[in-house]
């Protein structure tokens, strides 16, 4: 991916359809149809967001060139990854922060083909029997009644991977360690601001959290992944350089539709269906 040259910065939409634009997209992307696509799904992204419209379009356009890298989709829908509009009181204007979302860290560990099984899902109250962290075995009873489940309180998240060579690890976190975890990192969510992914979206923060935790320290990691994460929660600059961002000034963000039911496990890296939706 070239180093993008410092642009102007005239509102998104009308930037998007500048032949300086157009022209930088299509050397970095080398393809004209892909450049096409890639136009209108960002450009489709950002119209369903107030607060990023009002964004520099040249870290629109940095955060969504690393996006396409990565081949994951600007889609609120689909959460892969987002761009989160941020007060940088510093620069004295907003800029779109880079942040990826839990099925973006799902997607980018399907494709190194070394999972066989995959898995994070929230812990109810009355579900957890034990879990042994020498063995890292849990044992558990859950509650069949899917409405039921839904509406009974999370107390903590387990994540697992298994290697096609069976090499097997988990990770089980309490609901007060994950929140003790978010107040640490998020500013926003820790003076209770309202407009934070945390508070917003506790769970799918949760899952992020717990899949990074596990994958970063154990996980076999692509160049891709690898490169997900240096680069998660931060604002890239013109120069293709980036910096992480004080989460207390973010915006309100559009989370998108989340999944009627997270809790799904990945047989099979090649051909099953994706899971579900991460931060520190």
């Amino acid at each position: 991916m070239s180093q993008l040259q410092v642009i102007n910065k005239p509102k998104f939409s009308v930037a998007i359809q500048s032949d300086t634009y157009k022209n930088l997209i299509n050397r970095t992307l080398g393809d004209k149809d892909r450049a096409t696509r890639f136009i209108a799904s960002i450009s489709s992204a950002v119209a369903t967001n107030k607060a990023l419209q009002e964004c520099d379009a040249g870290s629109i356009l940095s955060g969504a060139l690393l996006g396409e890298s990565l081949n994951l989709s600007p889609s609120p829908q689909l959460g892969q990854y987002y761009l989160v509009p941020f007060n940088d009181s510093k620069k004295g204007y907003k800029v779109a922060q880079f942040q990826l979302g839990y099925k973006g860290y799902i997607q980018l560990a399907i494709r190194s083909g070394q999972y066989k099984k995959l898995n994070v899902l929230a812990i109810k109250k009355g579900e957890l029997i034990k879990y042994d962290p020498l063995n890292e075995e849990i044992e558990v009873n859950l509650i069949e009644d899917e409405e039921e489940r839904e509406n009974t309180e999370t107390i903590g998240y387990y994540a697992m991977f298994e290697y096609s060579n069976g090499f097997r690890k988990t990770l089980y976190w309490t609901k007060k360690h994950m929140e003790a975890h978010a107040e640490k990192y998020s500013m926003g969510y820790k003076a209770h601001k309202g407009y934070t992914f945390w508070e917003k979206d506790f769970d799918g923060m949760a899952y992020k959290t717990m899949l990074r935790q596990l994958i970063s320290k154990w996980g076999i990691m692509s160049i891709d992944m690898q490169k997900a994460m240096e680069q998660d929660m931060s604002a890239i600059n013109t120069d293709g350089t980036f910096e992480y961002v004080d989460n207390q000034e973010i915006e309100e963000p559009v989370l998108g539709e989340q999944e009627d039911n997270p809790f799904n496990v990945l047989d099979d890296p090649n051909g099953g269906e994706p899971l579900p939706d991460v931060l520190k």
